[in-house]
């Protein structure tokens, strides 16, 4: 009997601990989920910057390309948010048969109100020159790049360019991704333009992102260790000669930006999901708002108060060193672009590679890594390895068909 007793305390012991345990782990989980949803929903405001950007349309402030389709005919869908940051809103979108991206701002202040009512054309392209200038400093081809903002201006392709077209004209040109778009226009880095509407725009969608790994929804996020996440990742990779091909785009991409047409813009956050690539395994800039314009940088960053080198930190990437006689910041870059793109690029071109050429592969990545200082303080040395990582790759894949 007394046997009998202690079996069924025992049972009632263990039932009390179940039952708190399970609903434990139902108040947690419950917890979770409701802190997710509000995070996802100050997040997620798309249909906020939807409704604001169609009423300045329907007002007459603003006028593009995409305002007809977003606001009048809603044949441009906001589909599924991937929204990082409030002020910056990115959902996917379908526009007719057309698949994109829709990033809209959430900046306070834009007030559509420049250029104002009176405003020429001529005054509006001289305005646009100065702002080109200020951005990239006094380039040899402004005037060209000018003519393609114009160009893009004239959103219905009827010949002028309305005031509404200018507003929205020039509250994209404060944006660092429509800057690089327009620059990188001819190369096959960026992903092209395909309408606008204020400082709403619509940009090419690319299949395939974030550079490697996985995107898993949010509940199951939580529950995996970092370090076996970044494993994960890596699994999650095309073939090696895809990755090659990858990389080499990267590498260009660090070329274009580097004394480019239009002068040297900064890479201040070279992560895997700032970059995605195409069917053809052509690298594409997924998020372009850390590819910055070096001489606004430099401007910035030397007005900036600090007391440590970390107080000089744009974006995830860009470290300049604090001046303490001053407690301002430095104006150069403590690694170059080139540094940054090879670090990013180790773990993943280096997984899977050929014996043939994983050695010195691996050695000219290290290489590349410990590039220090700016690039035009060490501009052979930089052009020398930069040359050298691109032949190595192709020349493994160029007789493949994977290139």
């Amino acid at each position: 009997m007394r046997i009998y007793l202690g079996i069924c305390k025992l049972f009632s012991y263990l039932h009390m601990k179940y039952l708190f345990f399970s609903w434990l782990a139902v108040f947690v989980g419950s917890w979770i989920v409701y802190v997710e949803y509000s995070s996802y929903t100050e997040l997620c405001r798309g249909h906020e910057c939807k409704n604001s950007i169609c009423d300045k349309y329907r007002k007459g402030v603003i006028d593009g390309s995409a305002c007809s389709s977003l606001c009048d005919k809603d044949t441009l869908y906001l589909g599924k948010c991937f929204t990082a940051k409030p002020n910056s809103q990115v959902y996917s979108g379908s526009w007719g048969d057309l698949e994109g991206v829709i990033k809209c701002q959430m900046e306070e202040g834009v007030a559509f109100n420049k250029p104002t009512k009176g405003t020429s054309v001529e005054k509006f392209r001289d305005m646009i020159l100065s702002h080109l200038k200020a951005k990239v400093g006094d380039q040899a081809n402004l005037a060209e790049l000018a003519i393609q903002v114009l160009s893009i201006a004239d959103a219905n392709k009827d010949g002028h360019i309305s005031l509404p077209e200018a507003r929205s004209t020039w509250a994209l040109l404060q944006l660092n991704e429509f800057l690089l778009a327009l620059v990188l226009q001819d190369r096959e880095h960026m992903p092209k333009l395909l309408g606008f509407c204020g400082d709403l725009y619509v940009m090419e969608k690319v299949p395939h992102s974030p550079l490697y790994g996985i995107r898993l929804p949010w509940i199951i996020e939580l529950w995996i260790p970092t370090g076996l996440r970044r494993s994960m990742d890596l699994w999650f990779t095309p073939s090696w000669p895809h990755k090659a091909k990858i990389s080499i785009g990267l590498l260009e991409l660090v070329e274009d930006i580097f004394h480019g047409p239009f002068g040297s813009f900064l890479m201040c956050d070279v992560s895997a999901n700032t970059f995605g690539y195409n069917d053809r395994h052509d690298l594409k800039v997924m998020d372009a708002q850390y590819i910055v314009p070096e001489a606004i940088f430099q401007e910035n960053i030397r007005q900036q108060r600090c007391d440590v080198d970390e107080d000089c930190l744009y974006g995830m990437d860009c470290l300049t060193s604090c001046d303490l006689t001053k407690h301002r910041c430095t104006p150069e870059v403590a690694r170059p672009n080139l540094a940054k793109a090879c670090e990013a690029l180790k773990h993943y071109i280096l997984r899977g590679a050929p014996s043939d050429v994983s050695d010195e592969l691996e050695k000219q990545l290290y290489a590349c890594i410990a590039l220090k200082g700016s690039a035009e303080q060490m501009e052979i040395e930089h052009s020398l390895i930069l040359n050298n990582l691109k032949t190595l790759l192709w020349k493994k894949i160029s007789h493949t068909k994977d290139s």
